[in-house]
């Protein structure tokens, strides 16, 4: 008998569907010689750094670096029980082999290989590797099982992933914590893909936008001249503009070639452009497609299908078309060779639909999951078409003795773009025929005034684009991997910044705009180079990759990691007056009387989360040391709330008097002060 252990329940559904274990037991299948059980997901993980030491329950500068030697797994609460039975499946006696079943990527091969390990089984391994859910492609994967051996280099990549990034989490968010006074999660790849958000918000707002002026003339065509500063000189040109000289005149042919076919992040690109929907919303309906037998495998970084593929393409085209409701017709299924190529494709192939998509009643499915099918089966359609051909014309002027241009296209053969060419009106500039030293009377003139424009926010779309091409001019032309994360992980980055409340979505009309929130960009102000760097993070995703591909040893990218953190800890110094950066999280105490934002406590005092104020006082300052106290929250409320805060019980470290007095709060708008007004002690002062 057989043990095969799939990623999800429904996957194992499938696989026991087709290797007929029909009997359905607590937890797993069973029948005709097979045991089909699953996980959910990660059922254990890499253990806290108190399970190593239980001092390190309590942060403290001193414990770090804290590097486990060796690493440690631990089961999490809620899967035990199926952990347990999966235990006790591998170790039953009448299971003689295992096969990996689970989701045919890193990922998924760390799920499998850490349950394996961790119960201690030592059983021949067999590994199923499909890239569709379809019936018939599990039938195929099944008579062609490889030996589980031959993917040791990727769970090392993913081991190493995994290590690497509990090295840089536990380490780095406890120093930068501690330092700060505030709970800071840094991460090897959240980080930088914070600094690509941060960055740009400073580039908004350091931009000044300036006006400028361009001349339109009408005269058989219309020509625009250059930028003008001011509209004296603008109208004057205008008001000169009485005939125009052809200077040239000159034609480019070009082509535009079909798109190829979506990789995932390319699919999560499209849809947040046409939809709205989020990074992390289409890959769980294209995750759900995927487990409906509907898409191939989503978690996929390639945009070709392998050669093998090729006598399939009409069969694909024909179900993408039935998705789509349009007419079948086989004819583009000649340009199939545009679409296979094996040396492109790494673990998956693109995504495309499966036949049985064809056939799906669409009232099954969620608007997210159409609206993705669809998608899916659109680049299909496109992939296969042929290219858009198109003359694109530009003339020079000269009018009143300053150039002008005239620009104007002409469809040759609209190929894969003649649905969208009837939707757009940027190829409807046909331009006459004109020779050189051509005059042509100028008919009207128009001043037209503009104003530069900031950088773009991030939307998803675009931060996705900017993640995956990060660093990608200093890595090697050959990388096979580059960027940010990778296509399979990239949605749960940004979706835990906005968990971790680094990131926030803003809509501005029908756009949703992915903008750092003040404690994201005081972090990113605070971090060293080495952690923020694209180039750094896009250079370990490289590294990952020639692991998998046995170039490279796991101990050698992790000491690089953990000679980094020594590094780090060891000469880091604090930003001047980081203090006002970081809010503690906790309630707020009151308003600041500067700006109006709200004052919150952090370690050493309290201060304005607005990261452009300065306003705060500190828990400790000369005038309260000198009178027995110390600014505690209370006392901060009321200063803040009412201007004034009464202290009791206060005494002279000069005389040892005790004495009554009311703290009054002196704020310029640039510095911070306190005076005392003293009550009548004198009775209490003799006392004393």
């Amino acid at each position: 008998m057989k043990l095969v252990i799939t990623e999800k329940p429904s996957v194992a559904r499938t696989v026991a569907a087709v290797l007929g274990a029909s009997y359905n037991r607590k937890g797993y299948y069973e029948g005709s010689g097979w045991i089909i059980a699953w996980c959910f997901g990660h059922l254990a993980g890499l253990a806290d750094a108190a399970a190593y030491d239980p001092a390190y329950l309590k942060w403290r500068r001193e414990d770090l670096p804290i590097f486990p030697d060796p690493f440690r797994f631990t089961v999490f609460p809620g899967t035990k029980e199926q952990y347990d039975l999966l235990c006790s499946l591998m170790n039953c006696p009448d299971v003689e082999g295992i096969v990996n079943a689970c989701d045919a990527g890193r990922e998924g091969e760390l799920i499998f290989r850490t349950v394996y390990d961790l119960v201690g089984c030592r059983k021949p391994v067999e590994r199923l590797w499909i890239s569709s859910m379809e019936l018939s492609a599990i039938r195929e994967g099944f008579e062609n099982l490889r030996p589980g051996e031959e993917y040791e280099n990727l769970h090392r990549a993913a081991l190493c992933r995994a290590e690497a990034d509990w090295l840089v989490g536990i380490n780095a968010s406890r120093f930068f914590s501690l330092l700060y006074g505030v709970k800071l999660n840094v991460g090897r790849v959240m980080t930088p893909t914070l600094a690509l958000m941060a960055e740009r918000e400073a580039e908004i707002a350091a931009f000044t936008s300036e006006t400028f002026y361009t001349v339109c003339l009408d005269c058989g065509i219309c020509a625009v001249s250059e930028r003008i500063a001011d509209r004296e000189s603008a109208e004057r040109l205008a008001e000169e503009c009485h005939k125009a000289v052809v200077r040239s005149v000159e034609k480019k042919k070009k082509t535009a070639n079909p798109p190829l076919l979506y990789d995932l992040t390319t699919l999560q690109r499209d849809a947040n452009k046409n939809y709205g929907y989020t990074a992390q919303q289409t890959l769980d309906a294209l995750q759900s497609l995927y487990e409906k037998r509907l898409c191939t495998y989503p978690r996929t970084d390639s945009r070709f299908l392998t050669d093998d593929m090729e006598e399939k393409i009409p069969e694909i085209l024909e179900t993408a078309q039935r998705v789509l409701g349009c007419p079948l017709d086989a004819r583009n299924a000649s340009n199939a060779k545009t679409l296979c190529d094996s040396r492109k494709v790494s673990d998956h192939h693109a995504v495309i639909p499966t036949e049985s998509a064809g056939y799906v009643d669409p009232s099954t499915l969620t608007r997210e999951e159409y609206d993705i099918l669809r998608l899916a089966a659109s680049a299909v359609v496109l992939a296969l078409g042929d290219p858009f051909l198109y003359e694109e014309t530009t003339v020079l002027l000269d009018c009143a003795g300053q150039p002008f241009t005239a620009k104007g296209k002409t469809v040759i053969e609209p190929g894969w773009m003649e649905e969208r060419l009837a939707r757009r009106n940027d190829f409807d500039d046909v331009l006459p025929a004109l020779e050189e030293g051509q005059i042509l009377p100028v008919k009207y003139t128009e001043v037209k005034e503009s104003k530069s424009a900031p950088p773009k926010r991030y939307t998803e779309d675009s931060l996705l684009g900017a993640m995956e091409n990060a660093g990608s001019k200093e890595m090697p032309k050959d990388a096979e991997r580059r960027g940010l994360g990778t296509p399979a992980t990239r949605a749960a980055i940004l979706e835990k910044l906005i968990h971790d409340g680094f990131l926030t979505r803003k809509k501005a009309q029908k756009t949703a705009f992915l903008v750092p929130t003040e404690i994201g960009k005081n972090l990113i102000a605070v971090l060293p180079e080495e952690l923020q760097s694209p180039v750094l993070t896009a250079e370990w995703e490289h590294r990952l990759g020639e692991i998998e591909r046995g170039e490279r040893s796991p101990e050698d990218f992790l000491d690089g990691i953990r000679a980094m953190l020594r590094d780090l800890i060891g000469t880091y110094t604090p930003v001047p007056g980081a203090e006002t950066l970081f809010p503690s999280g906790g309630d707020r105490l009151g308003t600041c009387p500067r700006c109006g934002g709200a004052v919150r406590e952090s370690v050493k005092g309290y201060f304005c989360e607005n990261r452009e104020c300065t306003f705060g006082f500190w828990k400790e300052n000369r005038l309260f040391d000198g009178i027995g106290k110390r600014m505690d929250s209370a006392t901060a409320a009321a200063l803040l709330n009412t201007g004034r805060a009464e202290l009791k019980g206060c005494c002279s470290r000069k005389t040892g008097n005790r004495f009554d007095c009311t703290l009054l709060l002196c704020d310029d708008g640039k510095k911070t002060d306190f005076r005392l007004e003293f009550h009548n002690n004198k009775a209490k002062e003799k006392e004393s």
